[in-house]
């Protein structure tokens, strides 16, 4: 762990940070010691502000069916090598060390209990944010509660503990932070850039439910623990989910149907949007340059990266029926517009109701002529029209170098900033709170009532305006299985927001979802930038499919459906259930264990 010791080497030093109101002025200082920091609420504040400095940010992750891009990723088609040394590994452990520092050098602060507490409780509830992530990924892991005195430490070289307990250990620091954090209704009126995000009550809870529901189902589908164990877990996270619903929160409904589910994600006022939970904040809003703290998840590189074919089929039709079963369903698409149920014109409704989907499709991507695709089309204020980032309305752009051959992402997103967003993006939402609620409530009891139904699922469907009700009679009725829509609407509530990928590992499906073929948009020839060109280009001709949704005999798509583009044949892609359900931990942080650190199976 030698690469490890110099970020120790940091994590013993004093982070020592000047506090103050915006994380902006939270500036590096090299004269202080421990002797000099550590005095007053201000040396506490500013060194929790780092800990929001280092939150990640959300990012189109690719390791599932859910994006494509031209550049295929090495852990969705099951290639990645076993690592030498890994950011997965190093910066979670970087960041916990930094919240043992506080954890450790707080508590001597001459100041009141009650005030210590706040601050140590946003320290655990980010250890047990990295340590979740660490096991989710790789499993057993080192379990690393204080700082290193000394590089002769022995505890440098410590072994991994049992899943088991550092998933205690994350309840352990989740419980303390819900008892000690600010709760919603106390930051409601917090309008600071960078406070109003700072984590709460609701925070610590809502990581819970999710905590809960994972181990809960892993256990289950990978037969890694007993009944007893697996229950535990799920009614962890039931328990909290009541918690939190005392909390009040809501779905996110200003606007109406129409506009309420886009908004939701650019609308940053707590006192507003009481949907988000956690976030992670930029800004200041309207400032750009060395004064401003901004990200790039905007228009400007949805190009790179968009939905894949297997996304847009998972939404259901207006019947509330999915693809295979529903009558709507456009049988031979000669639109790109189709398949969101619009003729070309990318207004007029398809006759008879045929191809009308779920709403969330047409508010999460763009279609041909989409009336939103305009300079002056706004959602909460932010300008979204994708045409801002290049010319003319969004049309597909398959030939171009850097652009994905998929559909183009709106949720989320914002065009008129290209590429200097300073939108906070949500990290927890009480969106995925319900689902999560419904999920776990089927997975203990193999049922859900009706009356649950419509407090989760139904009520999602209900805020964006889509009436097909999913009931215990109607999946009776039609031959579905309730886990399955279960699943099926947290994929498309949730979609593009970074959950797809270890949803199929903890539901034991990846080795039967990740093998199949990688899948873009629907060639048009004349609705696509240089179509006609590529209409007679056999390099990029030979990825499409027949009338049969066939690519060289082979069912690359599982209906009859001519030219969707293949990204990859399923013969290019594969996932290995003996070793791909975890990470490869990095060899070198086996070597500087001595040993102790054991790789998982199947990468030795």
């Amino acid at each position: 762990m030698k690469k490890i010791i110099y970020i120790l080497s940091v994590c013993f030093m004093v982070v020592a940070w000047t506090g103050c109101d915006e994380l902006l002025d939270v500036t590096p200082q090299t004269d202080f010691s421990d002797v000099d920091f550590w005095k007053s609420e201000n040396d506490l504040k500013g060194a929790t502000m780092r800990l929001y400095q280092q939150l990640p940010f959300l990012t189109q992750d690719q390791r599932a069916d859910e994006w494509v891009s031209r550049n295929a990723n090495s852990i969705s088609m099951g290639s990645r090598p076993i690592p030498t040394t890994s950011g997965d590994w190093t910066d979670n452990y970087q960041r916990i060390f930094a919240t043992n520092n506080i954890l450790e050098k707080a508590v001597n602060a001459p100041i009141d209990e009650q005030i210590i507490n706040k601050y140590l409780a946003q320290a655990r509830f980010f250890r047990a944010w990295y340590y979740f992530d660490l096991v989710s990924k790789y499993g057993d892991v080192p379990l690393v509660l204080k700082t290193f005195k000394s590089t002769a430490d022995p505890d440098l070289k410590m072994g991994r503990a049992p899943r088991a307990d550092v998933i205690q250990q994350i309840y352990d620091d989740l419980e303390f932070a819900a008892e000690w954090l600010p709760t919603r209704a106390d930051m409601e009126s917090v309008v600071d850039e960078f406070e109003r995000r700072f984590v709460t009550r609701s925070s610590a809870l809502g990581l819970m439910v999710r905590v809960g529901l994972r181990e809960g189902t892993m256990l289950k589908f990978h037969g890694m623990g007993s009944d007893s164990e697996w229950r535990s877990h799920l009614q962890k996270s039931i328990d909290a989910f009541n918690l939190l619903k005392a909390e009040g929160h809501e779905l996110y409904t200003e606007g109406g149907p129409s506009v309420a589910y886009q908004a939701m994600f650019l609308d940053e006022s707590n006192s507003t949007n009481k949907e988000i939970i956690f976030a992670k904040a930029y800004g200041p809003n309207e400032t750009t340059g060395s004064s401003a703290v901004l990200h790039n998840f905007t228009a400007g590189t949805a190009m790179g990266v968009q939905l894949s074919r297997t996304m847009i089929d998972t939404y259901l039709y207006a019947d509330g029926l999915p693809r295979e079963k529903s009558s709507l369903v456009v049988a031979n698409e000669t639109s790109f517009n189709h398949v969101f149920g619009y003729e070309s014109d990318g207004v007029t409704r398809l006759a008879g109701g045929i191809g009308e989907r779920d709403p969330r499709l047409e508010l999460s991507i763009w279609r041909v002529f989409d009336p939103q695709d305009t300079e002056e089309a706004t959602v909460a204020g932010k300008r979204i029209g994708f045409l801002l980032c290049g010319t003319g309305p969004y049309r597909p752009d398959m030939a171009r170098r850097n652009a994905s051959v998929g559909y183009t992402a709106k949720k989320i997103f914002v065009g008129s900033l290209y590429n200097k967003d300073d939108t906070d993006l949500i990290h927890i939402r009480w969106g995925e709170m319900l689902i999560a609620y419904a999920e776990a409530l089927y997975e203990l009891n193999g049922s859900i009532t009706d009356a649950q139904l419509d407090e989760t699922v139904n009520a999602l469907r209900a805020r964006v305006g889509f009436d097909a009700r999913l009931t215990n009679a109607f999946v009776n009725a039609n031959g579905l299985d309730m886990r399955e829509e279960i699943r099926r609407e947290r994929q498309v509530e949730l979609m593009g927001e970074n959950h797809r990928y270890d949803d199929l590992i903890r539901w034991k499906t990846a080795e039967t979802v990740l093998p199949k073929a990688w899948l873009g948009c629907k060639f048009i020839a004349s609705e696509t930038n240089d179509g006609e060109q590529l209409a007679v280009d056999p390099t990029f001709t030979s990825r499409l499919t027949d009338e049969e949704g066939k690519l060289d005999g082979v069912q690359e798509y599982g209906y009859p459906e001519l030219h969707i583009y293949v990204y990859q044949r399923s013969t290019e892609r594969r996932f290995d259930p003996a070793k791909d359900y975890f990470y490869p931990i990095p060899t070198y942080e086996i070597g500087q264990s001595d040993g102790n650190i054991e790789q998982n199976p199947g990468w030795r």
